[in-house]
Protein backbone atom coordinates (compact mmCIF):
# COMPACT_ATOMS: atom_id res chain seq x y z
CA UNK A 1 0.00 0.00 0.00
CA UNK A 2 1.11 3.58 -0.77
CA UNK A 3 0.03 6.33 1.62
CA UNK A 4 0.71 10.03 0.98
CA UNK A 5 -0.11 12.41 3.83
CA UNK A 6 -0.12 16.24 3.85
CA UNK A 7 2.62 16.47 1.22
CA UNK A 8 4.00 19.96 0.57
CA UNK A 9 6.76 20.74 -1.93
CA UNK A 10 8.09 24.14 -2.97
CA UNK A 11 10.31 25.45 -5.73
CA UNK A 12 11.68 28.99 -5.39
CA UNK A 13 8.64 31.23 -5.65
CA UNK A 14 6.16 28.41 -6.29
CA UNK A 15 4.34 25.84 -4.17
CA UNK A 16 4.13 22.78 -6.44
CA UNK A 17 2.29 20.51 -3.96
CA UNK A 18 -0.06 21.85 -1.31
CA UNK A 19 -1.25 19.39 1.34
CA UNK A 20 -1.60 16.34 -0.93
CA UNK A 21 -3.06 13.22 0.74
CA UNK A 22 -4.32 9.89 -0.67
CA UNK A 23 -3.95 6.11 -0.48
CA UNK A 24 -3.31 3.57 -3.24
CA UNK A 25 -4.16 -0.05 -2.57
CA UNK A 26 -2.00 -2.95 -3.86
CA UNK A 27 -2.85 -4.22 -7.33
CA UNK A 28 -4.28 -0.92 -8.60
CA UNK A 29 -3.35 0.95 -11.75
CA UNK A 30 -3.78 4.55 -10.64
CA UNK A 31 -4.00 7.29 -13.27
CA UNK A 32 -2.51 10.60 -12.17
CA UNK A 33 -4.09 13.28 -14.34
CA UNK A 34 -4.19 17.06 -14.52
CA UNK A 35 -3.13 19.98 -16.71
CA UNK A 36 0.49 20.88 -17.39
CA UNK A 37 2.02 22.43 -14.29
CA UNK A 38 -0.41 20.69 -11.93
CA UNK A 39 2.45 19.02 -10.00
CA UNK A 40 2.21 15.48 -11.40
CA UNK A 41 5.94 15.00 -12.03
CA UNK A 42 6.87 16.54 -8.68
CA UNK A 43 4.43 14.23 -6.90
CA UNK A 44 5.83 11.15 -8.64
CA UNK A 45 9.41 12.16 -7.80
CA UNK A 46 8.46 12.64 -4.15
CA UNK A 47 6.74 9.24 -4.14
CA UNK A 48 9.87 7.68 -5.64
CA UNK A 49 12.11 9.22 -2.95
CA UNK A 50 13.91 11.33 -5.56
CA UNK A 51 12.80 14.62 -3.96
CA UNK A 52 12.44 15.50 -0.27
CA UNK A 53 9.19 17.35 0.53
CA UNK A 54 9.04 20.47 2.67
CA UNK A 55 6.35 18.83 4.78
CA UNK A 56 4.39 15.59 4.95
CA UNK A 57 5.37 12.03 4.20
CA UNK A 58 5.08 9.12 1.80
CA UNK A 59 4.81 5.61 3.22
CA UNK A 60 5.12 2.29 1.41
CA UNK A 61 3.90 -0.68 3.43
CA UNK A 62 3.86 1.58 6.47
CA UNK A 63 7.50 2.74 6.18
CA UNK A 64 8.45 6.36 5.57
CA UNK A 65 10.43 6.32 2.32
CA UNK A 66 12.72 9.21 3.36
CA UNK A 67 13.93 7.29 6.42
CA UNK A 68 15.69 4.84 4.09
CA UNK A 69 15.45 5.89 0.40
CA UNK A 70 17.67 3.03 -0.78
CA UNK A 71 15.34 0.43 0.74
CA UNK A 72 12.44 2.24 -0.94
CA UNK A 73 14.17 2.08 -4.32
CA UNK A 74 14.38 -1.69 -4.02
CA UNK A 75 10.58 -1.82 -3.78
CA UNK A 76 9.76 0.41 -6.73
CA UNK A 77 10.65 1.21 -10.31
CA UNK A 78 10.46 4.71 -11.77
CA UNK A 79 10.52 5.93 -15.37
CA UNK A 80 10.66 9.66 -16.06
CA UNK A 81 8.98 11.32 -19.04
CA UNK A 82 12.40 12.01 -20.60
CA UNK A 83 14.72 9.02 -20.38
CA UNK A 84 18.01 8.11 -21.98
CA UNK A 85 19.41 4.79 -23.22
CA UNK A 86 22.93 3.70 -24.04
CA UNK A 87 22.47 3.50 -27.82
CA UNK A 88 25.69 1.57 -28.44
CA UNK A 89 24.78 -1.15 -25.95
CA UNK A 90 22.57 -4.12 -26.81
CA UNK A 91 19.30 -4.66 -24.99
CA UNK A 92 20.98 -7.40 -22.95
CA UNK A 93 23.86 -5.09 -21.98
CA UNK A 94 21.44 -2.29 -21.04
CA UNK A 95 19.50 -4.64 -18.77
CA UNK A 96 22.67 -6.10 -17.23
CA UNK A 97 23.88 -2.58 -16.45
CA UNK A 98 20.49 -1.72 -14.88
CA UNK A 99 20.58 -4.90 -12.80
CA UNK A 100 24.13 -4.25 -11.57
CA UNK A 101 23.33 -0.60 -10.72
CA UNK A 102 20.47 -1.81 -8.51
CA UNK A 103 22.75 -4.09 -6.55
CA UNK A 104 21.54 -7.40 -7.92
CA UNK A 105 24.08 -10.18 -7.30
CA UNK A 106 26.15 -11.20 -10.34
CA UNK A 107 24.85 -14.75 -9.98
CA UNK A 108 21.26 -13.49 -10.35
CA UNK A 109 21.74 -10.93 -13.11
CA UNK A 110 21.26 -13.25 -16.09
CA UNK A 111 18.01 -14.57 -14.62
CA UNK A 112 16.45 -11.16 -13.87
CA UNK A 113 17.52 -9.83 -17.29
CA UNK A 114 15.83 -12.75 -19.02
CA UNK A 115 12.72 -12.34 -16.87
CA UNK A 116 12.48 -8.59 -17.56
CA UNK A 117 12.92 -9.18 -21.30
CA UNK A 118 10.14 -11.79 -21.28
CA UNK A 119 7.83 -9.49 -19.31
CA UNK A 120 8.32 -6.68 -21.83
CA UNK A 121 8.19 -8.99 -24.87
CA UNK A 122 11.71 -8.12 -26.07
CA UNK A 123 13.40 -11.45 -25.31
CA UNK A 124 13.89 -12.14 -29.03
CA UNK A 125 15.80 -8.86 -29.51
CA UNK A 126 18.39 -9.07 -26.73
CA UNK A 127 21.36 -8.65 -29.05
CA UNK A 128 19.99 -5.63 -30.92
CA UNK A 129 21.54 -2.25 -30.06
CA UNK A 130 19.29 0.19 -28.26
CA UNK A 131 20.02 2.85 -30.89
CA UNK A 132 18.40 0.68 -33.59
CA UNK A 133 15.04 0.33 -31.78
CA UNK A 134 11.77 2.01 -32.70
CA UNK A 135 10.18 4.51 -30.29
CA UNK A 136 7.82 1.86 -28.94
CA UNK A 137 10.59 -0.69 -28.37
CA UNK A 138 12.79 1.95 -26.72
CA UNK A 139 9.92 2.57 -24.32
CA UNK A 140 9.68 -1.16 -23.56
CA UNK A 141 13.41 -1.36 -22.92
CA UNK A 142 13.22 1.62 -20.57
CA UNK A 143 10.37 -0.02 -18.63
CA UNK A 144 12.30 -3.31 -18.57
CA UNK A 145 15.22 -1.45 -16.97
CA UNK A 146 12.81 0.03 -14.40
CA UNK A 147 11.45 -3.41 -13.40
CA UNK A 148 14.61 -5.53 -13.77
CA UNK A 149 14.92 -5.72 -9.95
CA UNK A 150 11.32 -7.06 -9.75
CA UNK A 151 9.76 -4.20 -7.75
CA UNK A 152 6.31 -4.18 -6.12
CA UNK A 153 5.46 -0.73 -7.50
CA UNK A 154 6.05 0.89 -10.89
CA UNK A 155 5.71 4.66 -11.43
CA UNK A 156 5.67 6.07 -14.95
CA UNK A 157 5.57 9.72 -16.03
CA UNK A 158 3.86 10.24 -19.43
CA UNK A 159 4.89 6.77 -20.72
CA UNK A 160 2.87 6.99 -23.96
CA UNK A 161 4.25 10.35 -25.06
CA UNK A 162 5.28 10.22 -28.71
CA UNK A 163 3.92 6.71 -29.34
CA UNK A 164 1.62 5.88 -32.24
CA UNK A 165 -1.89 4.45 -31.53
CA UNK A 166 -0.80 0.83 -32.02
CA UNK A 167 2.14 1.23 -29.64
CA UNK A 168 -0.11 2.93 -27.06
CA UNK A 169 -2.54 0.01 -27.18
CA UNK A 170 0.35 -2.42 -26.79
CA UNK A 171 1.55 -0.43 -23.78
CA UNK A 172 -1.93 -0.60 -22.21
CA UNK A 173 -1.94 -4.39 -22.57
CA UNK A 174 1.51 -4.48 -20.99
CA UNK A 175 0.34 -2.51 -17.94
CA UNK A 176 -2.58 -4.91 -17.44
CA UNK A 177 -0.16 -7.86 -17.65
CA UNK A 178 2.15 -6.30 -15.05
CA UNK A 179 -0.84 -5.69 -12.77
CA UNK A 180 -1.92 -9.33 -13.19
CA UNK A 181 1.59 -10.36 -12.18
CA UNK A 182 1.13 -8.57 -8.85
CA UNK A 183 2.55 -5.13 -9.55
CA UNK A 184 0.95 -1.82 -8.46
CA UNK A 185 1.23 0.95 -11.06
CA UNK A 186 0.96 4.75 -10.93
CA UNK A 187 0.79 6.31 -14.40
CA UNK A 188 0.87 10.04 -15.08
CA UNK A 189 -0.66 11.23 -18.34
CA UNK A 190 -2.73 13.99 -19.90
CA UNK A 191 -4.08 11.67 -22.64
CA UNK A 192 -7.24 10.53 -20.85
CA UNK A 193 -8.50 8.27 -23.64
CA UNK A 194 -5.52 5.94 -23.31
CA UNK A 195 -5.91 5.70 -19.52
CA UNK A 196 -9.45 4.36 -19.94
CA UNK A 197 -8.00 1.10 -21.27
CA UNK A 198 -6.29 0.03 -18.08
CA UNK A 199 -6.81 2.32 -15.06
CA UNK A 200 -8.64 1.16 -11.94
CA UNK A 201 -8.77 4.60 -10.29
CA UNK A 202 -7.98 8.23 -11.08
CA UNK A 203 -6.28 10.94 -9.03
CA UNK A 204 -7.07 14.43 -10.33
CA UNK A 205 -4.35 16.97 -9.49
CA UNK A 206 -4.73 20.69 -10.10
CA UNK A 207 -2.52 23.54 -8.91
CA UNK A 208 -0.78 21.21 -6.49
CA UNK A 209 -3.96 19.93 -4.81
CA UNK A 210 -5.97 16.71 -5.16
CA UNK A 211 -9.43 17.50 -6.56
CA UNK A 212 -10.71 13.92 -6.43
CA UNK A 213 -9.72 10.26 -6.19
CA UNK A 214 -12.31 8.26 -8.12
CA UNK A 215 -12.81 4.58 -8.81
CA UNK A 216 -13.11 3.96 -12.56
CA UNK A 217 -16.15 1.75 -12.98
CA UNK A 218 -15.61 -1.47 -14.90
CA UNK A 219 -18.41 -3.19 -16.85
CA UNK A 220 -20.41 -5.58 -14.66
CA UNK A 221 -23.89 -6.82 -13.92
CA UNK A 222 -24.56 -4.00 -11.42
CA UNK A 223 -26.65 -0.89 -12.05
CA UNK A 224 -25.92 0.89 -15.33
CA UNK A 225 -27.32 4.00 -16.97
CA UNK A 226 -29.07 3.36 -20.27
CA UNK A 227 -29.75 6.19 -22.69
CA UNK A 228 -33.03 5.89 -24.60
CA UNK A 229 -34.15 8.14 -27.47
CA UNK A 230 -37.43 8.03 -29.41
CA UNK A 231 -38.06 9.16 -32.97
CA UNK A 232 -41.24 10.92 -31.78
CA UNK A 233 -42.55 11.87 -28.31
CA UNK A 234 -44.50 9.42 -26.16
CA UNK A 235 -46.77 10.95 -23.51
CA UNK A 236 -46.05 9.51 -20.05
CA UNK A 237 -42.73 7.93 -21.06
CA UNK A 238 -41.17 8.26 -17.60
CA UNK A 239 -44.16 6.63 -15.88
CA UNK A 240 -44.12 3.77 -18.37
CA UNK A 241 -40.39 3.16 -17.90
CA UNK A 242 -40.57 3.34 -14.10
CA UNK A 243 -42.92 0.36 -14.02
CA UNK A 244 -40.59 -1.99 -15.91
CA UNK A 245 -38.56 -4.73 -14.13
CA UNK A 246 -35.01 -3.73 -13.17
CA UNK A 247 -35.63 0.02 -13.56
CA UNK A 248 -34.84 1.98 -10.39
CA UNK A 249 -34.87 5.58 -11.64
CA UNK A 250 -35.71 7.55 -14.79
CA UNK A 251 -34.71 11.08 -15.81
CA UNK A 252 -35.79 12.77 -19.03
CA UNK A 253 -38.85 13.89 -20.97
CA UNK A 254 -41.30 12.39 -23.48
CA UNK A 255 -38.64 12.04 -26.20
CA UNK A 256 -35.59 10.73 -24.34
CA UNK A 257 -34.59 9.34 -20.96
CA UNK A 258 -31.69 8.11 -18.85
CA UNK A 259 -32.68 4.83 -17.17
CA UNK A 260 -30.95 3.40 -14.07
CA UNK A 261 -31.15 -0.32 -14.72
CA UNK A 262 -29.98 -3.38 -12.77
CA UNK A 263 -29.07 -6.28 -15.04
CA UNK A 264 -26.55 -7.76 -17.42
CA UNK A 265 -26.56 -7.44 -21.22
CA UNK A 266 -29.14 -10.21 -21.55
CA UNK A 267 -31.49 -8.31 -19.22
CA UNK A 268 -30.87 -5.14 -21.22
CA UNK A 269 -31.87 -7.02 -24.37
CA UNK A 270 -35.14 -8.08 -22.71
CA UNK A 271 -35.81 -4.48 -21.66
CA UNK A 272 -35.36 -3.25 -25.24
CA UNK A 273 -37.54 -6.08 -26.51
CA UNK A 274 -40.26 -5.03 -24.04
CA UNK A 275 -40.07 -1.40 -25.14
CA UNK A 276 -40.41 -2.34 -28.81
CA UNK A 277 -43.23 -4.74 -27.93
CA UNK A 278 -45.17 -1.84 -26.42
CA UNK A 279 -44.88 0.08 -29.66
CA UNK A 280 -42.33 2.68 -28.58
CA UNK A 281 -40.53 4.24 -31.60
CA UNK A 282 -37.01 3.56 -30.26
CA UNK A 283 -34.27 5.09 -32.39
CA UNK A 284 -31.35 4.63 -29.98
CA UNK A 285 -30.73 2.50 -26.88
CA UNK A 286 -27.24 2.20 -25.37
CA UNK A 287 -25.34 2.17 -22.12
CA UNK A 288 -24.15 5.59 -21.06
CA UNK A 289 -20.44 5.27 -20.39
CA UNK A 290 -18.73 7.33 -17.69
CA UNK A 291 -15.18 7.49 -18.98
CA UNK A 292 -12.13 9.24 -17.57
CA UNK A 293 -12.73 12.33 -19.68
CA UNK A 294 -16.20 12.87 -18.21
CA UNK A 295 -15.04 12.01 -14.68
CA UNK A 296 -12.15 14.49 -14.96
CA UNK A 297 -14.33 17.30 -16.30
CA UNK A 298 -16.88 16.58 -13.57
CA UNK A 299 -14.17 17.00 -10.91
CA UNK A 300 -12.99 20.27 -12.47
CA UNK A 301 -16.54 21.65 -12.71
CA UNK A 302 -17.22 20.71 -9.09
CA UNK A 303 -14.06 22.52 -7.97
CA UNK A 304 -14.93 25.62 -10.03
CA UNK A 305 -18.41 25.67 -8.49
CA UNK A 306 -16.95 25.30 -5.00
CA UNK A 307 -14.53 28.17 -5.62
CA UNK A 308 -17.40 30.29 -6.97
CA UNK A 309 -19.38 29.84 -3.75
CA UNK A 310 -16.50 30.91 -1.53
Amino acid sequence: MIEVKDLVFEYPGKRALNGVSFRIEPGNITALVGPNGAGKTTLLRCMAALEVPLHGEVRIDGENINDDPRACHRKLGYLSDFFGLYDELSIRQCLLHAAASRGILASEQARVVEQAAIRLDIADRLEIKAGALSRGLRQRLAIAQAVVHEPQILMLDEPASGLDPEARHSLAELFLTLRDQGMTLVVSSHILSELDEYSTDMLVLREGRILSHDLIEQPSAKTVNLQLSLSEPCCGLQTLLSGLPGVSAVNGDDSSAIISFSGDVAAQHQLLKSLLGQGLPVCSFAEQQRNMQSAYLESVRHEEQREGVQ
